[in-house]
């Protein structure tokens, strides 16, 4: 999935996802292979696209478009977990699929890493699970500075199946200033 890129980086940028950003979510959310290691399927129609983004996205403390030149090409989020946990949150993301192996996930990725620490003092490690077989997304993190800790063997239900999941972690003392 490697490829060369022909996109500058510096024009990837993060900002919050709204409801006029519908046609631009549409081509990923409709992309058969968006969503193959996410919990959700492609979406049928606008209007549960509209649906998901007003009941799920809108009210999310950190969800955030990737955006090339402010045009939405994907998203990343990152949820706080609370009581004991509060000092972890998890990152997750999706990119549509034209834009893989470009390096825009792992910029994102990046993006988030130099911000979140930031905006959440009280947040000290940032983490991720993928799917074992999900080696682009693996890639993703190991280039953004996360440390692959290890396999969680038999560890989630992905549509129907046990699958194992590869955790990674970034801790707010790892990031640069």
């Amino acid at each position: 999935m490697e490829g060369s890129s022909d996109i500058d980086l510096s024009k990837i940028s993060l900002r919050p996802l709204g409801l006029a950003d519908i046609d631009d979510f549409m081509v990923w959310g409709t992309d058969e292979k968006v969503p193959i290691f996410c919990t959700w399927e492609p979406y049928a129609t606008k209007e549960e696209a509209l649906n998901y983004i007003k009941e799920k996205i809108l009210p999310h403390p950190w969800f955030r478009a990737i955006c090339l030149d402010n045009r939405p090409i994907g998203a990343i989020l990152v949820t706080l977990n609370s009581g004991g946990d509060r000092c972890r949150g998890e990152l997750g993301y999706v990119l549509g699929s034209k834009y893989w192996g470009k390096g825009i996930a792992t910029q994102a990725v990046k993006l988030v890493a130099d911000t979140i620490f930031k905006e959440w003092t009280h947040l000290e490690r940032l983490e991720a699970f993928v799917d074992v077989d999900n080696v682009g997304s693996q890639r993703v993190l190991e280039k953004s500075g996360f440390l692959r800790e290890g396999v969680l063997r038999k560890f989630f239900i992905l549509k129907g199946r046990t699958r194992d999941m590869v955790i990674f972690s970034l801790l707010s003392t790892e990031c640069q200033a």
